[in-house]
C-alpha cells in the first residue's frame, strides 16, 4: 500500500509535494446518480427553494433539517416530494448519506455539518463557503434529454455568474440552433403540432423552436411566425400550406394528406400554426387523420392569442372587480348563418369579457345581434390587428359603433376583438373598487 503515501486523501493532507489544500487542482467533474440514495440538506432558506426541484427530479430520498423554510420549501414538503425535520442540525444527521447541501444561515451549524460530511466520506456542497466545500454545484440547464453543466473547476478566480452566463449561451444556442453538432436522429419520423404562438417569434415555445430546427419539412400557416422560417437550415423543406394544390380535395384534406405523405417518407414533420393547435387550429383534425395512418404525433402547444395579443395591447382579459372570467368565440360565421353553433343570447347575458376571433368582417352583425340581446350599447371594444408584431395597432370603440369604426379605420385580419369592460383598464386608469379577495 505504499502507493497511497504519495497522494493527499479526501480530506485534503499533505502530499509528498508538499500540498497542504485544493487551492492549486482543478476540480473533477461527475454526474451523481441519486435515485433511491438519501440526501440531506441544511437550511431550508432561498439557496435550498433554488436548488431542491432538481435534487427532487433525480428521485433521491431528501430530508430537510431546518427550524424554518420559505413557503416554497414548506409546499414541497406538504406535497410529500422531501421529508422536513423542523429542527437545527445536529451532528450524526449525515448517517448514510450520499450528498449534502449545506446552506443555513447559522455559520457554526455549517461549520459542524461540514466537519461530520469530511469524516464521513459525504460530498457537500456549501453555499456559504466554497473553499471549505468538498464539491460544487455547476451552472445547469437541460434540453430535451441533455444536462448542460458549466463549472469553473479552478478554485482561484471562480465567478459563478460567469458559468451561468455560459450556460445560459450554451442552451439558448441549442435551443434556437444556432449551436448544432452532427447527430443521429433522436426522434422517430413524424409530425410534430406546433403552436407558433402569436406572431413575435420571441413567443414560441422552447419546445417549439427546437423541434422547428430539428424538422426535415415545415408546413406553415400564414398566421405563424414568419420570421422564424428565416431561421431553418437550407436543407429544411419549407411549404406553404395556403399553396399546396388542393386539386379535388378540401384544403384541410390536403393539408392532412401533405403531412401524412411527407411521414411516410421518413420525414420529421413540423405543422408549424399560428398561435395554439387547439384553439381554431384544426389541430385535432390534422390528430385524427394522421392516426388514422399510424403516424406518430407531437403537440405542441402554443400561447394562444386570445390572451396573448389583448396582453400585448394593454387589456388585462381578467381584472380584480371588473371580469371573472372571458369567454373565447370564433366570429367566421355571422350570428344569424344556420351554421353557427354559439348562442349569442347567452353570450350578451355574460357579464365577462369577450374575445372574438376571426370576426373583422362579422363585427357589425355579431354587435347588433348582442345588443339586440340586451347588451349595453356603449360597452367598451377594442380591435387589435397583427397583435405582437411590429405592425400592430388598437382601434377602440364601443358596441354601438364598433361596424362602423371597424370599416373607417380599415381594420383587416387578422385582428383579435375584445369586448367588456377591461378595455378601460390601464396602467393609468383608477383601480376598480374591489369586493371580492380572490385572485
Amino acid at each position: 500500500m505504499a502507493e497511497h503515501a504519495d497522494h493527499a486523501d479526501r480530506s485534503g493532507h499533505a502530499d509528498r509535494a508538499g500540498h497542504t489544500d485544493h487551492a492549486d487542482h482543478p476540480a473533477y467533474p461527475v454526474g451523481l446518480r441519486l435515485h433511491g440514495r438519501r440526501v440531506v440538506v441544511v437550511g431550508g432558506g432561498q439557496v435550498a427553494q433554488r436548488r431542491l426541484p432538481q435534487l427532487i427530479a433525480t428521485g433521491a430520498v431528501i430530508t430537510l433539517i431546518s427550524p424554518s423554510a420559505t413557503p416554497s420549501v414548506e409546499a414541497m414538503a406538504d406535497a410529500g416530494e422531501i421529508r422536513w425535520e423542523r429542527r437545527r442540525y445536529q451532528d450524526g444527521d449525515l448517517a448514510d448519506t450520499w450528498y449534502a447541501l449545506v446552506a443555513s444561515s447559522d455559520t457554526t451549524a455549517n461549520d459542524a455539518a461540514s466537519a461530520e460530511a469530511e469524516r464521513t466520506r459525504t460530498w457537500c456542497v456549501r453555499s456559504d463557503d466554497a473553499e471549505a466545500a468538498t464539491a460544487w454545484t455547476p451552472a445547469t440547464g437541460r434540453i430535451e434529454n441533455i444536462t448542460v453543466a458549466v463549472l469553473n473547476t479552478t478554485p482561484r478566480g471562480r465567478d459563478p455568474r460567469h458559468s451561468a452566463a455560459l450556460r445560459d449561451a450554451i442552451v439558448e444556442g441549442l435551443r434556437d440552433g444556432s449551436i448544432a453538432a452532427p447527430h443521429h436522429r433522436t426522434r422517430a419520423p413524424g409530425v410534430a403540432l406546433v403552436g407558433g404562438g402569436p406572431g413575435d417569434p420571441d413567443l414560441i415555445t422552447v419546445r417549439g423552436r427546437r423541434l422547428l430546427a430539428e424538422a426535415d419539412v415545415v408546413i406553415a400557416d400564414r398566421l405563424g411566425p414568419r420570421d422564424l422560417l428565416d431561421e431553418l437550415p437550407p436543407h429544411v423543406e419549407v411549404i406553404d400550406a395556403a399553396k399546396i394544390p388542393y386539386g379535388r380535395f378540401m384544403a384541410q384534406e390536403a393539408i392532412n394528406q401533405a403531412l401524412i405523405e411527407h411521414a411516410k417518407a421518413g420525414k420529421s414533420v413540423v405543422r408549424l400554426k399560428g398561435g395554439d393547435p387547439f384553439v381554431f387550429g384544426r389541430g385535432m383534425e390534422e390528430a385524427q387523420a394522421l392516426a388514422a395512418e399510424g403516424i406518430p404525433c407531437t403537440v405542441v402547444p402554443g400561447i394562444s392569442s386570445t390572451i396573448s395579443v389583448p396582453g400585448a395591447a394593454g387589456i388585462p382579459v381578467t381584472h380584480r372587480g371588473v371580469a371573472h372570467e372571458f369567454t373565447v368565440v370564433s366570429g367566421h360565421v355571422a350570428p344569424e348563418d344556420p351554421r353557427s353553433l354559439v348562442d349569442w343570447e347567452a353570450i350578451a347575458r355574460l357579464r365577462g369579457t369577450l374575445v372574438l376571433l376571426m370576426a373583422v368582417d362579422k363585427i357589425g352583425a355579431i354587435a347588433a345581434a348582442l345588443i339586440a340581446h340586451g347588451k349595453d350599447p356603449a360597452t367598451p371594444v377594442a380591435l387589435v390587428q397583427e397583435g405582437t408584431t411590429a405592425a400592430q395597432r388598437r382601434v377602440d370603440a364601443t358596441l354601438a359603433d364598433v361596424g362602423e369604426r371597424a370599416v373607417a379605420e380599415d381594420v383587416r385580419p387578422p385582428a383579435v376583438i375584445v369586448i367588456g369592460d377591461v378595455v378601460a383598464v390601464g396602467p393609468d386608469s383608477a383601480p376598480a373598487p374591489v369586493q371580492d379577495t380572490a385572485e
